[in-house]
């Protein structure tokens, strides 16, 4: 079979994707609307691309956030414990020049649909600089993130101020002297947060639940790098074992006026964050509970506290989306994903999600092993299992973590056990750091 194959991004996901395919001498390219590889870690300040703010830094250690074909040891052996966005930018477009990916890739291109025909036929229309074009592929592979389209809080009443969303935030200073409130307490909240506390006349974060905030570096050492040691216990218990150590570490939320967790260590995302705790000891940042409604300026919480904002940034997550389908096809927005390994489709043989999931920890390290089971498929070296539909479902009710119900919570996965699971399907030589051979002249003339 005459395969070819389009690649969907070239984030962290889609590059690995990429990489993979051409590895094993399979046709494939790759679209993005970007300029260059990197997604979201390409800072820009055009609201129009969902990128990382001015002072981003990644919140997993540095030696469980590589390609194993490309690590950071290999790219820079100076590389900060949690690599800037900038660091991670040229990282990822250092990862595409040894690859030779370059020539495979279309930028500027967007993909508008993607239409299943069968299951060895795709119809792609794409569109750059206001042509479309239509082109027929065997396989897709679907790499375009999950932090892109926002999701914002509904209040009753209306804020008069500036309301905005987390992916609107590019950096600190146009909010100079304003009244400040953050809505959300994951890591972008508690970034904005801290941010936003440096400039303003006032911050305050609300939080509607209680989170756990992990601190970077535990006994001098990365959390996650001290959380790995453990990796051998089942998650229910090692949560347990977490959640006890991070108490006597940091204390109790109510000590720093923050509302307490009520579920399980891990049944929400821990925020990572070594910033916000000192901000509200030192009085920069204000907890308050949830907002009841808005009057005007006033914001009215659910404690009867009333107090007046120039601008709310809410930070409440993004949609699980893909508009290049049609929703009566494939719609994850809201619903549970059964997906096996989080990138089969029961129905659809040659179709392929690389790198939608959240793990407690870093997204494309698994993204890269998923990617090279992907290119074992497709070369016949490796077969999925004749009863993947029912292994959908049972990933589905059998979650590594009992998580709350909402849409956030709908991909998460436990990152030691699902590099295992990736890896227990692979061959033992899977690691690949020889750049491409097959290199094209150019792929970013679409084919007649």
């Amino acid at each position: 079979m005459n395969r070819k194959v389009a690649v969907i991004g070239v984030g962290p996901s889609g590059i690995t994707a990429l990489k993979n395919l051409l590895d094993q001498g399979i046709d494939a390219v790759a679209f993005d609307r970007n300029q260059d590889v990197g997604g979201n870690w390409i800072y820009s300040e055009d609201e129009s691309h969902s990128s990382v703010f001015e002072t981003t830094h990644i919140i997993s250690s540095k030696t469980l956030s590589q390609y194993e074909d490309f690590t950071f040891d290999e790219f820079d052996p100076e590389t900060a414990d949690y690599p800037s966005h900038d660091e991670l930018r040229r990282y990822f477009q250092a990862y595409a020049s040894k690859f030779n990916l370059y020539p495979f890739i279309r930028f500027g291109t967007l993909v508008k649909k993607c239409q299943w025909i069968d299951q060895k036929t795709w119809e792609i229309t794409t569109e750059k600089d206001g042509n479309e074009n239509v082109e027929i592929f065997t396989h897709l592979v679907v790499a375009n993130g999950h932090h892109w389209k926002p999701r914002y809080p509904q209040y009753p009443g209306e804020f008069s101020g500036d309301f905005l969303h987390s992916h609107q935030f590019k950096k600190a200073a146009p909010f100079k002297d304003q009244r400040v409130l953050v809505i959300g307490g994951g890591n972008s909240a508690c970034d904005v947060a801290v941010e936003t506390s440096r400039v303003s006349s006032k911050t305050a974060i609300s939080w509607r639940r209680g989170y756990r905030i992990v601190p970077k570096f535990i006994f001098g050492k990365p959390s996650d790098k001290v959380a790995e040691q453990s990796k051998w216990i089942p998650p229910k218990i090692r949560m347990f074992l977490n959640s006890i150590l991070l108490r006597i570490i940091i204390g109790k939320n109510e000590v720093y006026g923050l509302r307490p967790p009520t579920e399980a260590f891990g049944a929400t995302h821990p925020t990572i964050n070594d910033e916000l705790l000192h901000k509200i000891r030192h009085g920069k940042v204000k907890p308050r509970l949830d907002i009841k409604r808005f009057e005007g300026k006033k914001v009215i919480f659910e404690d009867g506290r009333e107090e007046e904002f120039d601008t709310i940034i809410a930070c409440t997550g993004y949609w699980l989306s893909h508009p290049f389908f049609e929703k009566d096809f494939i719609d994850y927005s809201k619903g549970p994903v059964p997906l096996y390994l989080k990138m089969f489709h029961p129905e659809f043989q040659n179709l392929y999600f690389i790198g939608m999931f959240q793990p407690l920890g870093c997204i494309w390290p698994g993204a890269e092993l998923q990617s090279k089971l992907m290119a074992q498929e497709l070369i016949g070296k490796w077969k999925r299992p004749s009863n993947l539909e029912e292994l959908c479902q049972k990933e589905v009710k059998n979650p590594h973590y009992n998580q709350i119900d909402t849409p956030r919570h709908t991909i998460t996965v436990d990152y030691h056990q699902f590099v295992k699971d990736l890896k227990k399907q692979l061959p033992k030589e899977y690691i690949s750091k020889k750049p491409i051979l097959n290199k094209k002249e150019t792929v970013n003339n679409e084919v007649e």
